[in-house]
């Protein structure tokens, strides 16, 4: 059985309040779209087709993946009319498996189920059970389980109003039934559109098995109408990530106080304090602890690394049993070494640190290579950057920086020698020597300090 995946993605979101198409608005910093297409690719289709409207190319642009066929909606004239415009072409013998592009936590899991309900002779519609079902279309079913119709709640009877059953808009049917079904759709309604909906009705008519699939998680069925609805999901989507790391074996402090903006993979024993953000795609070693409040970017963090409070990390590359923070800021193009150091109020911009090398306090590290066993004091900066161009630091192994020293690039410091502190170094260091710049300290007898005049007396 061949399977052709329809999403439907052309609606307008009026109620966002908002100049980006629906569709667009990002979940866990991905598109709503991006999370149903993610989806799909679990699914065993030979063809997926996009309609597409508001928003038309800043859609395909946002989104755009090999082998989407992308159809477009001119007039967003409903759900059923949204398929009309994609049917033409999907062989006979497929099923038709139809998405919606706002409704991102659809797992594979149910759509499999519903896919395994429909042949060519039977209709499937996915539906739940919602506690408040009022505003949604109810389902009826016959008394062998059947699904017989859907009863609109404008017309539905007082017994009909208590069925909390009800539809989703998730269906998987037939291609060359439903081509025909939605031929006979007409928009005779206070909202003058085409109803996909009505094709259950049609369907029934016709002797065509209608099967019904129960979700029992509402939530992955939520669609996307507001800017409320876009958080709830995102903290059910946080969630459902949450859960997989804790099954994986990483401690997550609180559940609702971690946020995934892409992907991480972690070992096992991580411990992930409370208000952290990965962001793209982060990979956690084994045992590797991260204090509150840290973002990490894009980065890869080895076994036993530490980083504490307050501390980012972005495009960089962490050695194992490192420590970082709190307070610290790894920018893009670093590598740090196994055991490094980087303690509070500490930049560091790509640059290499060598193993066991320290930079614990106040210190702006640009463009620099670091060997190993070396100490930055306090206070310490590569002055990287001459007003057009940036420039490197060299240290090399052993090396002692004392506090509050400016090093101008380019500049080499040799094995094991030793700066000074209050050093401004602009020339190479030999090895193995200590080098310092001060000026002569002087106390100057009877110097009085400035003061202000009082302004109480008169001229």
């Amino acid at each position: 059985m061949k399977i052709t995946v329809i999403i439907l993605a052309a609606g307008e979101g009026s109620r966002m309040r908002s100049s980006l198409p629906k569709v667009l608005h990002r979940l866990g910093d991905r598109p709503l779209l991006a999370h149903v297409l993610d989806t799909v690719t679990a699914l065993d289709t030979s063809e997926l087709r996009v309609v597409y409207g508001h928003g038309g190319e800043q859609v395909r642009a946002s989104v755009d993946r090999p082998g989407i066929i992308w159809i477009h909606q001119a007039s967003q004239l409903g759900t059923g009319h949204a398929v009309q415009q994609a049917i033409d072409g999907i062989d006979d013998d497929d099923i038709v498996l139809v998405l919606y592009g706002d409704v991102p936590l659809i797992t594979a899991d149910t759509l499999h189920q519903l896919l395994a309900k429909a042949g060519p002779r039977s209709l499937a519609l996915l539906t739940v059970q919602l506690p408040d079902p009022h505003g949604y279309g109810r389902i009826i079913r016959s008394n062998g389980g059947d699904i017989i119709r859907i009863v609109e709640e404008k017309d539905a009877s007082v017994a009909q109003r208590q069925i909390t059953e009800v539809n989703t808009g998730f269906m998987a049917a037939p291609a060359h039934r439903l081509r025909r079904w939605l031929e006979q759709l007409d928009n005779d309604n206070t909202q003058r559109e085409y109803y996909l909906t009505d094709v259950v009705a049609l369907a029934v008519n016709e002797g065509v098995t209608v099967s019904g699939v129960t979700t029992a998680d509402i939530d992955e069925v939520m669609g996307v109408n507001t800017r409320g609805q876009l958080e709830h999901l995102e903290r059910c989507l946080q969630r459902r990530i949450a859960d997989q790391l804790m099954t994986q074996g990483v401690t997550v402090k609180d559940a609702s106080r971690l946020d995934v903006r892409g992907t991480v993979t972690a070992g096992r024993d991580c411990i992930i304090d409370v208000n952290v953000v990965f962001e793209g795609r982060v990979q956690l070693g084994e045992r590797v602890m991260i204090g509150p409040n840290c973002v990490i970017r894009n980065s890869v963090l080895a076994d036993d690394v530490v980083i504490h409070a307050c501390s980012v990390i972005d495009q960089a590359v962490i050695g194992h049993g490192a420590r970082i923070g709190p307070f610290a800021r790894i920018r893009p193009g670093s590598e740090l070494a196994a055991d490094v150091h980087i303690g509070n109020f500490v930049e560091i911009k790509k640059s290499t640190v060598g193993q066991g090398s320290k930079v614990n306090h106040l210190s702006y590290v640009g463009d620099a290579t670091i060997g190993s066993g070396v100490n930055i004091g306090a206070g310490t900066i590569t002055c990287n950057y001459d007003g057009a161009n940036k420039h490197q630091t060299i240290i090399e192994d052993d090396v002692f920086v004392g506090s509050d020293c400016q090093l101008i690039a380019p500049v080499t410091l040799g094995k094991g020698s030793t700066i000074g502190a209050g050093s401004t170094i602009n020339r190479d260091t030999p090895p193995e020597q200590l080098t310092l710049s001060r000026s002569q300290q002087k106390s100057i007898a009877g110097w009085q300090r400035p003061r202000k005049k009082d302004s109480s007396k008169k001229d």
